[in-house]
């Protein structure tokens, strides 16, 4: 299927490693031409490198803390002008901690929420005028399946994911006159750079080692695995299509079936 991709743009927040390396990658191979950005300049760059040798497309580097305000703006900004226009908006950056309610703090509570919910609103803030000027965009939000598969381990993501998937839903409504649409893709467990933190801290938190947590963590999802990095991109590419823009206001997991969390599940064995 040709995805109608050649020659679009797009800017991919946290694209520096994990799920939006992956994705910038996929849709660099489709001809877009890609504004990354991440916190780690150095990280960023080489990453942003690699894409161009592999797929000879434009990608503009733009390090950057979506924490700050003026800095998200200004990802917006230099990477609208650097490309031309803005067709895609993938927001990808930020990860919550997990843990049980008694084990978070409030600086944990708070970089939840700056980070994986306030950073996409700030992008979007920016882009949106952008959008709305040139005729339309598409915008995926990447977020999680423990927004809707709720668990208590994993409380202070959930509820990050809980809002961003609201946030998506409701711009849906609000800009879909102005040719703008929204989807929400939220994965389970993926393979990535945070999975091994994110392991480390459940067999912490359920008097585990870390092999036996590792081992024990497909339990949670029929096919018997977790995702991998390119299965996600390769989901988030089709939908940047414009031959996926009617999928509109909705929300899509991409969880293996998983009907519970892995710290649920353990806790119930």
């Amino acid at each position: 299927m040709e995805l109608q991709l050649k020659g679009k743009t797009a800017l991919i927040t946290g694209g520096s490693e994990g799920i939006g390396k992956g994705i910038a990658m996929g849709l660099a191979q489709e001809g877009v031409d890609v504004a990354i950005c991440a916190r780690r300049p150095e990280v960023l760059e080489e990453t942003a490198q690699a894409i161009r040798s592999a797929t000879g497309v434009k990608v503009v580097a733009i390090p950057t803390d979506l924490t700050d305000d003026d800095q998200a703006r200004k990802f917006v900004e230099d990477g609208a002008k650097e490309l031309g226009r803005v067709d895609i908006l993938v927001n990808n950056a930020g990860s919550s901690p997990g843990g049980i309610i008694e084990h978070l703090s409030e600086d944990d509570w708070a970089q939840s929420l700056q980070l994986k919910f306030m950073g996409y609103v700030r992008c979007l803030r920016y882009v949106l005028p952008i959008m709305v000027e040139q005729g339309g965009g598409r915008v995926v939000n990447l977020i999680g399946n423990d927004g809707v598969k709720p668990s208590y381990w994993e409380i202070a993501p959930g509820a990050a994911n809980a809002a961003g998937q609201n946030l998506t839903m409701s711009l849906a409504g609000q800009y879909g006159k102005d040719n703008i649409s929204f989807v929400a893709v939220n994965p389970g467990p993926v393979r990535t750079e945070r999975w091994t933190g994110l392991v480390n801290a459940m067999a912490r938190d359920m008097g585990l080692s870390f092999e036996e947590a590792d081992k024990l963590a497909p339990s949670s999802i029929p096919l018997g695995r977790i995702a991998e990095v390119e299965e996600v991109a390769n989901l988030c590419v089709m939908l940047s299509s414009p031959l996926m823009y009617f999928v509109n206001g909705t929300q899509i997991e991409i969880d293996g079936g998983q009907e519970k969390s892995l710290m649920d599940r353990l806790r119930d064995r």
